[in-house]
């Protein structure tokens, strides 16, 4: 039960782009189209989930007993950084159509902030290993379902009226701000 809680948690009650405001860049960039959207999103949580399971072997097995977790952050943009690149090879050699359609997003996921938040999380939270991944596959769930749902509301602003003065970007954030409001909502769900 405690790992469904913390997978509904990571999800919903402290959504990575609702709550956490992290990966704002992709969030805003790559909602444009749905398939985009959702192609991004399982690219970031392939990413998010590799990461964690990657660091926190590296980060407690190796750097608490060394006492080197002062390199923690660099050590995890270090693995984060080369599994985007597997990632990358892999998604160029088997899927032409997305790996072009993500063009210069797909290499931000190096340097998007919910892979490296959600991994100094699990570290910060104290999990173990099996917690840890169930909190990352929770995160990765609630970065795609933020990423189709902002991608459906800017095909709703598409034909909506919108004021001049709020045309393009600025409407976007005043849409991402009222979804954070609505997932703020949930915050009382889980303690």
């Amino acid at each position: 039960m405690n790992l469904l809680l913390i997978l509904l948690k990571s999800a919903i009650v402290d959504n990575v782009v609702f709550i956490q405001y992290l990966a704002i860049c992709p969030f805003i960039g790559m909602t444009s189209e749905t398939d985009k959207a959702a192609g991004m999103g399982i690219a970031t949580s392939f990413v998010i989930l590799l990461a964690t399971a990657v660091t926190w072997p590296i980060y407690k097995l190796i750097m608490v007993p060394l006492h080197l977790e002062f390199l923690q952050t660099l050590m995890f943009i270090l693995v984060i950084a080369s599994l985007v690149q597997l990632v990358e090879f892999f998604l160029k050699k088997s899927m032409p159509a997305l790996y072009k359609s993500m063009g210069v997003y797909l290499a931000l996921i190096t340097t998007n902030c919910a892979v490296l938040g959600v991994t100094i999380n699990c570290i910060s939270k104290n999990y173990n290993y099996g917690e840890s991944l169930v909190y990352a596959l929770g995160s990765a769930l609630g970065f795609v379902i933020s990423m189709v749902i902002m991608s459906g509301v800017r095909s709703k602003l598409k034909t909506a009226n919108v004021p001049q003065a709020f045309k393009g970007t600025p409407i976007l954030y005043v849409a991402a701000g009222l979804l954070s409001l609505a997932f703020l909502g949930f915050k009382g769900l889980i303690n």
